[in-house]
């Protein structure tokens, strides 16, 4: 599979290209996250690709994005839950440190971590781990990713 998608992640969203995408959501797109180091690792991405912080949204925008990662959040630990029973908690994150544009992280977390980084932020993970080929997204997530997919449409009728 060609990565262009990567160097345009919202673009490649809007036009249906971008492999990643779980679900379209009010004011973003669900997507799988690159590596899966945490099973279950997902990032919302503003559905605008010239929106580069939270406070550049509208204040209906904002909400809506801020709802989305809620209702994200809650599909992952809902399926993480019932996947591995070491799950511990979601933590929800938006950085925008390295890319410039708005997206929030959601990033389960789980008892057999390892001791030093359980209680820590994930980025205090070694860089090994985002960049071996063990933890990057493929085949063997599709079942997670296909439960996360299913809450997100759970918690969408729910409303």
């Amino acid at each position: 599979m060609n990565d262009d998608w990567r160097t345009d992640r919202i673009g490649s969203a809007l036009r249906g290209e971008n492999p990643a995408v779980m679900r379209r959501l009010d004011a973003g797109f669900a997507v799988i996250g690159d590596v899966q180091f945490l099973p279950g690792y997902s990032v919302l991405l503003a559905d605008d690709p010239t929106v580069e912080r939270l406070s550049d949204l509208p204040k209906l925008k904002r909400l809506a994005f801020l709802s989305d990662m809620d209702r994200l959040g809650e599909a992952v630990e809902r399926a993480c839950r019932r996947s591995d029973g070491d799950f511990r908690r979601v933590n929800l994150e938006i950085l925008g440190n390295t890319d410039g544009f708005l997206h929030a992280h959601v990033w389960p977390r789980f008892a057999w971590e390892p001791d030093d980084l359980v209680r820590m932020p994930v980025w205090r993970y070694p860089r090994d781990r985002w960049n071996d080929a063990r933890f990057a997204l493929g085949p063997r997530h599709d079942s997670l990713r296909e439960a996360i997919g299913d809450e997100l449409d759970r918690l969408r009728s729910a409303r």
